[in-house]
């Protein structure tokens, strides 16, 4: 164990982490090992809204393209699928637009 673990324990504080033991040049188990647990917070970022729908969103986040569609039962088959086609090609849309929005034009 390091120094700082077993003064923080030495002072009465509790210290999370995992105990096992280690294997010595010999190959037999001698020595007790402690690794502290890493509790740092995830840094989270906020998706940005590209476009909003009439039954959902389309967002952008750091890796991907998210597209949410929630359309009620009641519509029918027909309406929903026609409901889903509809809106993906609006979706579609807002992405050519956002990505014509990021060009400079000379």
């Amino acid at each position: 164990m390091s120094n700082d673990v077993l003064q923080a324990i030495m002072n009465g504080k509790c210290v999370e982490g995992s105990l096992r033991l280690q294997l010595s040049s010999m190959g037999t188990h001698s020595d007790v090992g402690f690794r502290p647990y890493n509790r740092k917070p995830r840094v989270k970022y906020r998706d940005r809204m590209v476009h909003r729908l009439e039954h959902g969103w389309v967002k952008e986040s750091k890796e991907r393209i998210k597209l949410f569609e929630s359309v009620p039962k009641e519509l029918g088959t027909a309406r929903v699928l026609a409901v889903i086609d509809r809106e993906t090609k609006e979706a579609k849309n807002a992405l050519i637009d956002r990505e014509l929005d990021m060009l400079e034009f000379c």
